[in-house]
């Protein structure tokens, strides 16, 4: 925490001025500083003295949640992928009160007011957890589930759901696919009616990060019978109210230390002035929430792929075949080198496209393409490196085993590949029209 302070303390002695990102209302930057001397890292892309976006507060900021990691997470990994679930509100509760779940968010509600990229900081440390179900669960809580409270949400409801969700004492997760309904979010069909002072809420939501566990829900519901992109509202749900099923946890390929739930909702009652922001604006907050997601998504991927590539290189140094160590073979260390060019290449999509975020500017397009890219660049990652391990990538015991496996959503969960193909295809005007 010592860490953290000195980070917010820098942030208001050093910057004279404010820079405001689309989901941030309090935010630092450190955009004089971009070219300061770092710290040596310990590996990588981090061991570059100087950075495109980030400072040595960036660094200091990862290398604290690193310790966290190594000494609070890694250890009990194998465990909570074997029990299909790891114990969010501790977790969260570490990470809360090392102000790791507000790293973007507001400080007079727990945050630390800093710009995105520190959070692109956080996403890419968190990528050293040694599974992808962890990481993303926390970066719901961090970065999925609450962008559009922490701007568009009043006071009342910042103090009630997203104060104690930064401090890691409230659990949240995302309601916003549903069955028939996954990347196409214009068809939801879970509505919200008005009565008197309250909504009632019916319908159902599918592959809920959290869910299980959750204390309360961002919820997006049809809250009245307009157009698509104009009917729907995001909404503070508590999840202990009555009329909230947990139908299941869901058995996935991959992610398994997270918890997915199928969740139904049977005429729940939650007061109308939990809407976030404006009726109607839903559709359009959560598109603006799901910048930050891909973005996020994107940095958390990078270090894992980092990481099973770095492996990957240990692991057929040492194992020979045909009298030679298998990474002597040129297929294979020209392979890998193909692969580490890609992740760089990408990791430079995801700076630039920070660096225009954090100046306000639209990065749908270049969101969308670093979001593409990444689960692509995933699946040929985790394949290629696991064919060099042979029949130890084929056990479930080896890191790049686990990553083939968790990987396969990136290019499903926040919009499928064709999806961000189509958003694409729209900002360069080749989208046929309907």
């Amino acid at each position: 925490m010592a860490v953290l302070l000195a980070v917010r303390a820098a942030s208001r002695g050093v910057c004279c001025h404010l820079h405001l990102t689309p989901f941030a209302s309090s935010t630092r930057s450190f955009s004089e500083k971009l070219t300061s001397k770092s710290k040596t890292e310990r590996s990588g892309a981090e061991s570059t003295v100087d950075h495109l976006i980030y400072t040595q507060e960036h660094f200091a900021l990862k290398e604290s949640l690193n310790k966290i990691i190594e000494q609070e997470i890694n250890p009990f990994v194998d465990k909570w992928e074997e029990e299909c679930m790891f114990p969010a509100h501790r977790v969260f509760k570490i990470l809360g009160n090392a102000g790791f779940l507000g790293v973007n968010k507001p400080i007079e509600y727990g945050g630390l007011g800093l710009d995105f990229s520190y959070s692109v900081a956080v996403a890419e440390e968190l990528g050293n957890i040694r599974c992808g179900g962890i990481p993303m669960a926390i970066g719901v809580q961090s970065d999925m589930a609450t962008p559009a409270l922490a701007r568009f949400g009043s006071a009342e409801l910042k103090k009630e759901f997203l104060q104690p969700t930064i401090a890691g004492d409230k659990v949240v997760c995302l309601g916003v696919s549903e069955v028939g309904a996954g990347s196409d979010v214009a068809s939801i069909k879970t509505k919200a009616v008005r009565k008197g002072d309250d909504l009632i809420i019916n319908g159902g939501k599918m592959w809920t990060t959290n869910g299980t566990q959750a204390d309360w829900m961002c919820l997006l519901a049809n809250t009245s019978e307009g157009p698509p992109h104009r009917n729907k509202s995001l909404i503070c749900l508590p999840m202990k109210l009555p009329g909230i099923h947990i139908a299941r946890k869901i058995d996935k390929i991959g992610m398994r230390s997270s918890d997915t739930a199928e969740i139904y909702f049977e005429d729940v009652r939650v007061p109308y002035k939990n809407i976030i922001g404006e009726e109607g604006m839903g559709f359009t907050y959560q598109m603006l929430q799901f910048q930050e997601e891909r973005l996020w998504g994107v940095a958390n991927v990078l270090t894992a792929m980092d990481n099973i590539i770095r492996e990957t290189i240990d692991y057929t140094r040492q194992r020979k075949i045909f009298q030679q160590p298998i990474l002597h073979h040129q297929t294979v260390h020209f392979r890998l080198a193909e692969l580490q060019t890609e992740v760089e290449l990408l990791r430079s999509l995801l700076y630039h496209a920070t660096a225009m975020y954090i100046r306000g500017i639209d990065v749908t397009k270049l969101a969308s393409m670093a979001k593409l890219k990444a689960g692509r660049l995933a699946r040929e990652a985790g394949d290629g490196c696991l064919q060099f391990w042979g029949g130890m990538g084929f056990c479930s015991d080896v890191l790049v085993s686990r990553f083939y496996r968790d990987s396969r959503l990136l290019s499903i969960g926040a919009g499928a590949d064709e999806v961000m193909l189509s958003i694409i295809c729209k900002y360069m005007d080749t989208l046929p029209k309907k």
